[in-house]
């Protein structure tokens, strides 16, 4: 739990850095990675319901950091994709200034060996901690 919140804080710092919530920069992340993907692709990944995503997404829109798209095909589907501002905005995210990227890259420097025991241990207690399904 600690280090979720450290991760968290981190995000967080980024986000506001950014002018966007960390709910909104996970958007534009995941976005970024997964272009053209529909609301509930995006609810999926980011493990939200549609309607939270979708207010996320009103609000990325209203910023001009996403675009909705209705493919000519499927006029039924809507899929998201970013703007040239959203894709600005993840470049400096991205940048030597994101004090999470710095953060993760010290955690990489970790010897391979320490990383390695770390993920072992983790395997270990996910798998004490889950619950067999029948």
């Amino acid at each position: 739990m600690e280090i979720n919140k450290a991760y968290n804080k981190l995000v967080k710092h980024d986000a506001e850095r950014l002018g966007i919530t960390p709910v909104q920069l996970k958007a534009l992340y995941k976005i970024n990675y997964n272009p053209n993907i529909s609301l509930g692709e995006l609810a999926e990944k980011l493990k939200l319901t549609n309607s939270t995503v979708s207010g996320v997404i009103d609000r990325l829109v209203h910023g001009d950091l996403v675009e909705r798209v209705i493919p000519p095909g499927d006029r039924r589907s809507v899929s998201i994709r970013l703007t040239e501002e959203g894709i600005r905005t993840l470049d400096q995210f991205n940048s030597s200034d994101s004090m999470l990227i710095k953060k993760m890259k010290e955690v990489l420097d970790l010897p391979e060996e320490e990383i390695s025991h770390l993920l072992r241990l983790h395997k270990l207690v996910l798998e004490k901690l889950t619950i067999e399904e029948e």
